[in-house]
């Protein structure tokens, strides 16, 4: 048998005595433990336990205080109700008080090993409260219900959780650091309560999010359940992400409204773009051969239209919807939306109008200011989507380099009648007026006057491009449309010339213009982003409902990322380099000329 120091915190100990901290830590070395207890399993004598053990607690607040002059008030010591049911220490008085919290002491930490143990009490002193002055508080029910002991546990686990290296590589976090983040995300999280359902869909969410934040290989329900939870809980969270009754839509509204204080500022940009994503077989919901992004070629994928927002404060996901391919409306198609669980009232619309719909529900909720709309160029090259965009703000959109557009505006008419055929009754750019011109080609027409400037400062240096802008019209069907446009030309430091529109008015600097062009690009740092650290694309999901929660989630883990490096002073802006693989290490993406007037 031996005694040594009580444990330094202790739940249901503590609320038992009921004393404060301050209290504690004067009177702690007042308790003792009961840390060994020893009997041969061969030795057989009837009652030995609890008359060994009665026998040692008369002659020990004696013995304390001769050798460390300190005088005992109360004995404490813990059951492993797995293997014993402490029937020597209740035998000898002591007093069941409730279980610990299944951790241990690791160094200046705690180590959660889930196995909680009883824990008993011995009163020495009566009047222990009197010479403590405390009082003691009501004992926590130890019949609480089993999904919030799982919470509970979950909770724990996540202080030794193997994080993204990514993300502690970033943040240059040390293991103190590394249990801050555990906290912080339990935390984040608890904000999104009101979208769950019943407490046990909270900690299916908790579990889920902090799978897709985890250094685990694979962040698909399954690993995620199995790290995280236990075997039986794979098809729990399968159902959770498919047909569990909780609302991931107020979770979305939630994340909107929590983030825009980091990020949001008046002359910030919304943005579009949609992100593809390869697949296997035919039943996922929206999953059809077309073109996908990351293969560069036709191919089985599902595809995304996201929106974004970038301001020199940082940079989010915020909303998006699964493009439904027209195919999948047909009669055939039928049973199979049904098993994805398709809202019955959705109807086919092309990635423009799902695009225009997302831009405008971000402007009427006006938790966004903006004074610019990013797109790529699958919507800038479409003249009817830019042209429906919100009135009152500015694009910036990337076009093809095979667009054409008039460097000058022609004249039109009905061209004369030749005396032969049927009468010409459709415009057409008059004999001898300017013809369009592919943006490609007036790059490499040797009149564009080129400035480089500093797009960016990066991690070795400035980031340097040239950039070029003349004015033009826009042309369909070979003839101009709408009003004189900027057509903006930026060479990066790997050759290649991208190229963008713009309704931004004639007097506007070319810094300005420069700043927009990097302002486009944090949305392709979220996919990157998304997809390289919190398994944006790495689900397993087939449902129309899981698919949106799933990213949904996502938008969750790169919210709380920022979250981190603002907690940690770390960068939270992209580079603007447009695929350079420069880091931007400034929290700003001002932009300054390099030579030349603006």
């Amino acid at each position: 048998m031996s005694w040594s120091a009580p444990a330094l915190k202790l739940s249901a100990r503590d609320r038992f005595i009921g004393w404060s901290p301050e209290q504690r830590k004067q009177h702690l070395h007042q308790l003792a433990a009961n840390n060994r207890f020893l009997i041969l399993p061969w030795v057989q004598l009837h009652n030995l336990a609890s008359h060994v053990l009665a026998l040692n607690i008369a002659r020990l607040p004696a013995d304390w205080l001769r050798h460390f002059s300190h005088r005992l008030l109360l004995l404490e010591t813990f059951v492993d109700n797995r293997y014993f049911a402490g029937t020597c220490y209740k035998a000898a008085n002591w007093q069941h008080i409730g279980p610990t919290q299944g951790s241990t002491k690791q160094g200046k930490g705690y180590r959660y090993h889930g196995n909680p143990k009883e824990v008993y009490l011995y009163v020495l002193d009566p009047n222990f409260r009197q010479i403590i002055d405390c009082r003691q508080q009501p004992a926590l029910s130890c019949d609480r219900p089993s999904t919030q002991t799982k919470v509970e546990a979950l909770v724990m686990l996540l202080e030794h959780c193997r994080w993204h290296p990514q993300l502690t590589a970033d943040l240059n976090l040390d293991p103190f650091d590394l249990e801050t983040i555990a906290k912080e995300l339990v935390d984040f999280h608890q904000c999104f309560h009101d979208a769950y359902g019943r407490s046990e869909h909270h900690r299916l969410g908790l579990a889920y999010f902090s799978g897709l934040m985890s250094n685990a290989e694979a962040k698909s329900v399954e690993p995620i359940a199995l790290e995280f939870l236990d075997q039986k809980s794979v098809r729990s969270l399968q159902m959770f992400m498919k047909n569990g009754r909780w609302d991931h839509d107020t979770m979305l509204r939630v994340h909107q409204e929590m983030l825009a204080p980091l990020i949001a500022a008046p002359d910030g940009m919304i943005t579009v773009d949609p992100s593809d994503f390869p697949k296997k077989g035919k039943e996922s919901v929206g999953v059809a051969r077309q073109y996908c992004g990351p293969l560069g070629k036709t191919e089985n994928c599902q595809s995304g239209v996201f929106i974004g927002y970038s301001s020199d404060k940082g940079y989010g996901l915020l909303n998006c919807q699964l493009y439904m391919p027209e195919s999948w409306f047909s009669p055939e198609q039928e049973k199979r939306r049904r098993f994805n669980m398709v809202p019955e009232d959705l109807v086919f619309e092309t990635k423009q109008q799902i695009a225009l719909r997302l831009i405008n529900e971000i402007v009427a909720a006006k938790y966004y200011p903006a004074k610019w709309v990013g797109a790529d160029a699958a919507f800038g090259s479409d003249i009817e989507f830019l042209n429906a965009l919100p009135k009152d703000l500015l694009y910036f959109a990337a076009i093809k380099s095979n667009t054409q557009v008039f460097t000058k505006k022609p004249k039109v008419g009905i061209p004369p009648y030749k005396g032969h055929g049927r009468h010409p009754t459709k415009e057409k750019v008059l004999p001898g007026q300017p013809k369009p011109r592919t943006v490609s080609e007036i790059a490499k027409s040797g009149r564009l006057s080129w400035k480089t400037v500093v797009v960016a400062e990066g991690a070795k240096g400035p980031i340097i491009a040239k950039v070029a802008r003349i004015r033009v019209y826009m042309s369909r069907d070979g003839l101009p449309v709408g009003d004189q446009q900027w057509l903006f030309f930026r060479q990066n430091d790997d050759g290649k010339i991208r190229y963008a529109i713009s309704n931004a008015p004639k007097k506007i600097s070319r810094s300005e213009m420069v700043k927009a062009s990097t302002m486009r690009w944090p949305i392709e740092q979220c996919f990157q982003e998304g997809k390289s650290q919190v398994g944006m694309d790495c689900y397993e999901h087939r449902s129309w409902p899981a698919w949106h929660r799933h990213m949904t989630f996502v938008f969750l883990a790169l919210h709380f990322m920022l979250r981190m490096r603002l907690r940690f002073k770390k960068n939270s802006v992209v580079d603007g380099s447009l695929g350079s693989q420069n880091t931007i290490c400034s929290t700003s993406s001002q932009v300054a000329e390099f030579r030349g007037d603006v």
